[in-house]
């Protein structure tokens, strides 16, 4: 079972199988990068690169937060958002759990919706 989503196990893997999508997600976990610094991290097109994000973006494994620099233009950087990946094979099938990052406002109201009886 996929955490949270309810993305496919073979969604999910076929996605995480992408050699970009697994550098875009070991880059932008050291550090936030915005679509240019991939497009090089990645030596692939722009247009890859945010055909790739957009199913990260999708699936809740990045995040994207609006920067502004000292000229007062804006870009978009994105992050990382996952701890690890488990997977398993149980019964033939193979079952897919993601750990996502998670700050202390969102594991409160996790907690208290557990507390609660309710599904996230």
């Amino acid at each position: 079972m996929v955490s949270g989503d309810g993305s496919s196990n073979g969604a999910l893997l076929t996605l995480l199988g992408d050699t970009h999508v697994q550098t875009i997600l070991c880059t932008t976990n050291r550090q936030p990068m915005s679509a240019s610094m991939l497009t090089e991290t990645c030596d692939a097109s722009r247009a890859t690169i945010y055909r790739r994000v957009d199913d990260l973006l999708d699936h809740d494994l990045l995040t994207e937060q609006l920067k502004i620099d000292e000229n007062g233009n804006h870009y978009t950087v994105y992050e990382a958002n996952l701890d690890h990946i488990d997977i398993t094979l149980d019964g033939g099938d193979f079952e897919v759990h993601v750990t996502r990052h998670e700050d202390a406002a969102d594991r409160i109201t996790r907690i208290w919706g557990e507390m609660r009886g309710e599904d996230r």
